[in-house]
């Protein structure tokens, strides 16, 4: 029940007019009339005013029709209004021992002591905006869910991948990536598909920039969707992973997809040049404000799994260790970025995500570039698991771990939650 706050003030003084105070609400007197001289103010009899805020329950106490000039004269008389009680202090458990405070110049806890102060001075804010939606596409039309990603299905181009994006725009976010599951039988060790200007992929970025031409579309540029050894780069037959002649091929890629409206091309491949290779391909063509997102700093995680699932693109041997960055190096990120950076790259991303926020936050810290970072298909994966089993509260691990992302100092996120994060953050429920 809520508390009815009081006013209290002691009037008596003659006035030029009178104030009925039958006619208020919670008005008590001993005088029927109290009366305001506008030149000075006088006691002649001494009253109390009780005003309560409503007895209505609106909330709203009733005014006393007194000009400002009035009540002014009537606190330099010395009757000033009284302000509900200060509330009791609250009581500590029985038990609590008493002792003298701590002698604390600086209580940190003074700042996280509302909602309202947490809000202030939150340092950190994610918003739909910081999101690229990561989507599987395919030939089909049927969208196929994916077993190893709960929730993650390969499109149909022409159906599901439009009602998808769709469902994307609504909540605010208006970019995507797009990861092609290319047909076998156009693989070939070379990975030729990949510049296919009727491929799956330039094909879906003409359907897409028609029915949205505001989308922001980022592509992958690589071979490992389109080669049949399941690698980056071309192979040679001692299991080499060929450098300038798989980044001559990225270089037609990454056009390509330019040519049929990709606003970023995002170089996934770590081939030493290809930046400033594709840089060169890209402006050569009259692409100039296309922007480059390298993947400066792709480590050969074992976190990609679930992905790899999803475009059935594991490779045919071997491992990606001679071209993707060891787990355990940090300085060798920088290298990464000073030649990304110098080659003309726009973004310096970072895969994966929250085992890596110390090269977040390295990248963050030496780069005036923006800074991405990709929350991949195994994070996505473990949280969904956890979900699942009632090991954790899903939505707010899922929160938790997009906000850290953004703390370490990434500015945008590619994460398979941007739907559903951005659904939190408008305060719906999927």
């Amino acid at each position: 029940m809520a508390t009815t706050p009081i006013f209290n003030a002691s009037c008596s003084f003659p006035s030029t007019r009178g104030i009925d105070c039958k006619n208020y609400i919670g008005l008590r007197s001993n005088v029927s009339k109290v009366s305001v001289a506008s030149s000075r103010i006088a006691t002649s009899q001494r009253r109390n005013l009780v005003i309560r805020a409503s007895e209505s329950g609106n909330g709203h106490a009733k005014k006393l029709g007194m000009s400002d000039a009035e009540c002014e004269a009537a606190v330099a008389a010395g009757n000033v209004p009284e302000a509900p009680p200060v509330p009791p202090k609250p009581a500590a458990p029985i038990g609590t021992p008493i002792i003298q405070p701590l002698n604390l110049s600086r209580r940190p806890r003074r700042n996280r002591a509302s909602p309202v102060a947490r809000a202030a001075f939150q340092e950190t804010d994610i918003s739909p905006a910081n999101f690229v939606y990561p989507l599987f596409i395919h030939e089909g039309e049927e969208d196929t869910p994916i077993g190893a990603m709960p929730g993650c299905y390969r499109l149909g181009w022409r159906h599901g991948l439009v009602q998808e994006v769709a469902k994307a725009r609504a909540v605010g976010v208006n970019s995507i990536v797009l990861f092609p599951k290319v047909p076998e039988a156009l693989k070939n060790p070379t990975g030729d598909e990949a510049y296919n200007d009727n491929g799956l992929v330039p094909r879906t970025i003409r359907l897409l920039k028609d029915k949205y031409p505001d989308l922001v579309i980022y592509t992958d540029v690589a071979l490992d969707p389109y080669s049949s050894d399941g690698h980056d780069g071309i192979v040679r037959e001692d299991g080499v992973i060929m450098n300038d002649e798989t980044v001559h091929q990225l270089c037609k890629q990454a056009v390509s997809q330019a040519r049929a409206g990709a606003d970023v091309v995002s170089p996934s491949d770590m081939m030493d040049g290809r930046v400033g290779a594709i840089r060169a391909a890209l402006d050569a063509e009259g692409f100039q404000n296309v922007s480059i997102m390298s993947y400066t700093a792709k480590y050969a995680s074992s976190f990609y799994g679930p992905f790899r699932e999803a475009l059935d693109s594991n490779p045919r041997f071997g491992d990606k260790k001679t071209y993707q960055m060891n787990p355990a190096n940090y300085r060798e990120a920088l290298i990464e970025a000073r030649e990304d950076e110098a080659e003309g790259a726009d973004i310096l991303l970072v895969k994966p995500g929250l085992p890596y926020l110390d090269i977040i936050r390295l990248l963050r810290d030496k780069s005036p570039l923006p800074i991405a970072a990709y929350q991949v298909s195994g994070e996505y994966s473990m949280i969904k698991a956890g979900g699942v089993l009632k090991m954790i509260d899903e939505e707010k691990v899922m929160m938790e771990s997009l906000m850290c992302l953004r703390r370490a100092g990434a500015d945008i996120i590619l994460t398979y939650f941007a739907l559903q994060a951005a659904t939190c953050l408008c305060g719906e429920k999927r």
